[in-house]
């Protein structure tokens, strides 16, 4: 029988020498699920949009073990599963060896600075992971949690729904086929932010220090951000707008509305990162931002480079350029562009997608995909969030990886693609990238936005080291 390692086992030998990249025995990712056997699932984070991602996977899953900050969404889901063991921390959850004997899986759907330190743990006990986007907090927690779900062989999915999408499937398989020819720029646009961040909020004018609400674990909610007074503001929601705990618009948005063209057009690693940005300071996120990346050329495939738009400069909303709208709205017939979309520039045509998910993809070649559209290769689903969750359950008893579309080998890359941005936001000024070695090659100020520095006594993966 394959031994498992509790979290402080974990530590031990890591702290030894063997460093962030120990894996423990992944007795759960070993064992092939039979097709009627019942999974064992956590749920780490369960208020909010973990509310949601729990119930989901109660549907294919018996739920064992809940964890939140806040006794209020932890108590009403420890009603709803009353045989489930429940914690306000979740490094006690590693610390219960006996749970973790029967744990299959988890589901991670807590705030962004602190979605990789559980799913890593989970993955070195040879857990199956669910994590919400974005998959982590810096780029450099994108790689290693690519790294540690191939290493541990468990399967995985990241929560951007619009990947089950037929209408998104279906436009990949047709621009992947070549529909638009060699596609060259993408422009990817958004309404967020929709939460409180530069201009009203910089380290300028800061929320004010409140009382911590009755229920509410703050020293719990920090985990690895460094230690600071309660506000309102941050807890529960406005924390997204925060550098220390949130990844703003680009963070946010980019897994899904960016989502249709990463995948269609084989994005990895960019070459090089630019970013115009305004209200830039140490404690919140813009007021706006073009970015630019710029990828390099895949096989037969030319150099894409791709424009992300949030926020608004002296009032006005950032967008494409004016005659790639004009195009876009008159190919969908519309009167005007949408809040939150994508454009694709080919040498045959252009496609738009008037949609946070590309679920639905007007192309100028005359073709048109939605709900409607099955995919001819990739697997019909169409289930949204659901649809998510059931292919991640079926690639856990396959014992299959790559069944589960929105995998950390594939979310990783479109992850740390997009908080790249982030990092030349906060730089200032465009950088070299070298995505193999995870580094801003003539940047060295970059290093501390692609790798922060843990709080003591959250360093659980040796990841400061």
């Amino acid at each position: 029988m394959v031994r498992r390692f509790s979290r402080r086992e974990v530590l031990a030998v890591s702290a030894a020498g063997l460093g962030y990249l120990y894996t423990a025995p992944a007795f759960s990712a070993e064992r092939i699920q039979g097709a009627n056997e019942r999974l064992r699932v956590a749920g780490i984070g369960v208020g909010g949009k973990g509310s949601s991602d729990i119930d989901q996977a109660a549907r294919y899953m018996e739920v064992v073990a809940l964890c939140d900050i806040d006794e209020r969404p932890l108590g009403e889901k420890a009603k709803k599963w009353p045989q489930a063991k429940t914690f306000h921390d979740y490094r006690k959850l590693f610390d219960d060896s006996a749970l973790l004997r029967v744990i299959d899986a988890v589901v991670v759907s807590t705030p962004d600075h602190t979605h990789a330190l559980p799913s890593i743990l989970a993955m070195r006990a040879g857990k199956h992971v669910y994590c919400q986007k974005p998959l982590t907090h810096d780029v450099y927690e994108a790689h290693l949690m690519r790294e540690e779900a191939r290493k541990n062989k468990v399967c995985t999915q990241m929560g951007n729904q619009g990947t089950a999408a037929n209408g998104l499937r279906r436009a990949v398989e047709l621009i992947r086929a070549g529909e638009l020819g060699d596609v060259t720029e993408v422009h990817v646009w958004t309404n967020r932010p929709i939460w409180p961040q530069a201009p009203k909020i910089t380290d300028k004018n800061p929320p004010k220090p409140a009382p911590v609400p009755a229920g509410v674990h703050w020293d719990e909610f920090l985990g690895p951000a460094p230690e600071r007074p309660y506000a309102q503001g941050i807890h529960p929601f406005g924390w997204r707008g925060f550098w220390d705990f949130g990844t703003g618009a680009i963070g946010d948005m980019a897994c899904h509305t960016a989502n249709m063209a990463f995948m269609a057009l084989e994005l990895e690693h960019p070459i090089h990162v630019s970013a115009e940005a305004g209200d830039v300071n140490p404690l919140t996120c813009p007021s706006y931002a073009h970015v630019v990346l710029k990828f390099p050329a895949r096989g037969n495939r030319p150099p894409v480079t791709v424009h992300w738009y949030e926020g608004q400069k002296n009032g006005v909303k950032l967008l494409p350029p004016e005659e790639l709208v004009k195009k876009a709205v008159e190919l969908a017939g519309k009167s005007r562009l949408v809040d939150s979309g994508s454009i694709l520039v080919g040498t045959k045509g252009l496609a738009y997608s008037p949609n946070d998910y590309g679920a639905e993809v007007y192309f100028s070649t005359g073709k048109k995909t939605n709900g409607m559209t099955p995919p001819e290769k990739l697997p019909v689903n169409n289930e949204n969030d659901v649809g998510q969750k059931r292919e991640w359950v079926e690639a856990i008893k396959a014992g299959k990886p790559e069944l589960a579309l929105a995998n950390f080998d594939y979310a990783a890359l479109l992850t740390a693609a997009f908080l790249l941005g982030n990092v030349a936001i906060r730089v200032g000024k465009g950088f070299t990238w070298d995505g193999v070695k995870c580094q801003a090659v003539d940047c060295p100020e970059a290093a501390q936005y692609v790798r922060r520095t843990y709080r003591k006594g959250w360093d659980l993966i040796g990841y400061n080291a």
